[in-house]
């Protein structure tokens, strides 16, 4: 299981958990092969990421995986100055984990 942001999605991916709009409803089911269709529908709804079921030799999608050049090292920095931006913030919602994503990668891309 991996939780995928919205635009890595893509057509083909098979849900490990239902995904639900704001107020709760369901919007599709465990187990339901995405599509192309789903994917414009779940933008329309304002879903920011959905939980993949992945096969175990796959990796968990992250940023080292976009470039897996950065040291170690300044990818924790990264995560730590980020981490401090957002510390009166739950990291758990997520809009919150998307920011934070999306705040790590742009601070990567400057190095």
């Amino acid at each position: 299981m991996a939780i995928i942001p919205i635009d890595r999605l893509e057509a083909g991916m098979t849900l490990n958990a239902a995904v639900c709009d704001r107020s709760g409803r369901l919007l599709l089911p465990a187990g339901a092969e995405l599509s192309d269709k789903l994917l414009k529908i779940f933008r329309t709804w304002g879903i920011t990421e959905a939980d993949i079921h992945r096969a175990p030799e796959e990796t968990q999608c992250d940023v080292i995986e976009e470039n897996s050049t950065i040291d170690p090292q300044v990818l924790s920095e990264a995560e730590q100055a980020v981490a401090l931006l957002f510390h009166h913030n739950d990291p758990q919602h997520p809009m919150i984990r998307e920011l934070m994503r999306v705040c790590l990668v742009r601070r990567l891309a400057d190095v």
